[in-house]
């Protein structure tokens, strides 16, 4: 046990332990289903702040387009859920059996090419993951490749976000429009809406969250995330020494947008269903507003962050629904104002000092007892003496008969 402990502490593990054990103990014996699908779905927001970590506090990259690439990820996910669920049988009903409802309501006759491969689980699955890192290295490469950085970067961001939410809602007959894709009952038959199935979608999402966790730490300690941190610092100093900084921009940015994505595809099996109110520029700065709660320096307090904000929002908007959004930003403002490195930061500059203050005092103080006790030792105590050593022996001057 001495040897794990060590280990722990030797790796810096010691707050992922402890997430670890609170999200996959505490939250699914203290929660019922409906509230551990919740936080399953906050989970899902925490892939986004997890590469907003990568992104903008280790490549000092800003984007304020994630929801982007989280869209993406669920959209890929949605559409095999949709394919599955219109199946000839389900849709009988329908002018065009066999093709989801939103495409039949627009008098779309037969399935679009591109939809074809979502009949595939490993192909959807496959999209997730290249899809929306594909789209983030185009953009990406663009911009870094022209020094394009900063405040524009982050302008340019959102302009995609706010084209491909223009674009999902206009194109109705293929992607649903404003509603999104809805109804989405079962994976390979399995059906996703049981409790049962919830428990086990919550424990694959922390799974996948603390994997990606483990990735970016991997990254960090490599070269690749000291280059990164030089780069955020001191971009000229790292480009005239001979690498290409702009490729390292681009794979962080990539990074991010595979996380995103990810989250997506969560997020979507959990809740079932997905619309473009994910994608567009106001969910994008939600995303940035988990990673500069929780900090934007810290892995784990990303995570923190991401619960911490949507709990809130669920919170204030059960409780005070004409006042949540008030309520949400003095939260926001309130947090950033009083800890601008975010949860972290309070635990850093804070919580471990005074931790290890304490300690300090307890080692000390028994430092100081040790000292006195071998100083001023105790006498032994007499011994009692008796006429014999039997269990009757008196004291010396006492008499058996005066017993």
């Amino acid at each position: 046990m001495t040897k794990i402990q060590t280990w722990i502490a030797n790796q810096k593990l010691g707050s992922l332990v402890l997430l670890a054990i609170l999200l996959l103990v505490v939250f699914p014996l203290a929660l019922e289903p409906f509230r551990l699908n919740l936080v399953g779905k906050y989970l899902s927001y925490a892939f986004v702040a997890l590469g907003l970590v990568m992104l903008w506090g280790h490549a000092g990259v800003l984007s304020l387009g994630q929801g982007v690439f989280f869209g993406l990820g669920g959209y890929m996910m949605a559409m095999f859920l949709k394919l599955e669920a219109s199946d000839p049988v389900s849709t009988k009903i329908q002018s065009t059996p066999g093709i989801p409802d939103f495409m039949d309501w627009n008098q779309l006759t037969e399935l679009p090419l591109w939809w074809l491969p979502f009949k595939s689980l490993p192909l959807s699955i496959i999209a997730v993951l290249v899809v929306p890192t594909l789209l983030a290295f185009i953009v990406s490469y663009a911009m870094f490749k022209r020094r394009v950085g900063g405040v524009y970067f982050a302008i340019i961001t959102q302009a995609v976000a706010l084209v491909l939410t223009v674009l999902i809602i206009g194109q109705q007959g293929y992607t649903g429009g404003v509603n999104g894709i809805t109804d989405l009952k079962t994976l390979l038959g399995w059906d996703i809406r049981t409790d049962s199935a919830r428990y086990i979608l919550y424990y694959v999402c922390a799974g996948l969250l603390l994997g990606s966790v483990l990735l970016c730490r991997w990254v960090q300690r490599s070269k690749l995330g000291t280059l990164l941190l030089a780069m955020r610092d001191k971009e000229d100093r790292v480009r005239f020494s001979g690498y290409d900084v702009s490729m390292f921009k681009v794979f962080a940015f990539c990074l991010a947008a595979m996380l995103s994505a990810i989250g997506g595809a969560m997020f979507t099996l959990q809740v079932g269903f997905m619309s473009p109110s994910f994608v567009g520029i106001v969910p994008s700065i939600e995303m940035v507003i988990f990673a500069a709660v929780g900090g934007r320096m810290s892995l784990v307090g990303a995570i923190y962050g991401a619960l911490l904000v949507n709990f809130g929002k669920t919170y204030f908007s059960e409780s005070a629904p004409d006042l949540w959004l008030f309520l949400m930003a003095a939260l926001f403002i309130g947090v950033t104002m009083a800890f601008p490195d975010g949860l972290a930061g309070l635990v850093e500059q804070k919580i471990k000092p005074w931790w290890a203050k304490r300690k300090a005092d307890r080692v000390t103080q028994k430092q100081r007892t040790a000292a006195a006790h071998a100083a001023y030792p105790e006498p032994p105590l007499p011994p009692i003496k008796g006429k014999d050593k039997g269990d009757g022996a008196m004291p010396d001057g006492i008499s058996s008969q005066q017993a």
